[in-house]
């Protein structure tokens, strides 16, 4: 399971956002698996992703496609996102870098 913001899940759906940055100490999926997207833990799916890469790099070094990727229209938004949702910007923070692929929906109640 992966869990975003309410407003990050329109962007999922669109297929405009296929990046996600967590700063996890390890990996928490792996290339290939299938993961639900949701906005509360106990909360409804709103699709299932599939993971299309995942690397490692520091937060400060996105780019201006990556930013796009995020469901964003500039390296700048994103940074604003971020500090939005995590309070700060550390531009040395090493983040893993998920990319995905929405492989389909999930109907009311979380089943396909």
């Amino acid at each position: 399971m992966l869990l975003f913001k309410p407003e990050l899940i329109p962007l999922i759906l669109s297929g405009k956002k296929t990046q996600t940055r967590r700063t996890w100490s390890r990996p928490c999926v792996r290339v290939g698996s299938v993961h639900q997207v949701k906005t509360r833990l106990f909360g409804e799916a709103h699709c299932r992703v599939r993971i299309t890469g995942l690397r490692r790099e520091r937060l400060g070094d996105i780019s201006e496609e990556d930013a796009r990727a995020e469901g964003c229209s500039s390296r700048e938004e994103f940074i604003r996102l971020w500090r939005s949702i995590r309070g700060s910007w550390e531009e040395d923070r090493a983040v893993w870098v998920v990319t995905f692929e929405v492989i389909d929906g999930v109907e009311e109640g979380g089943r396909r």
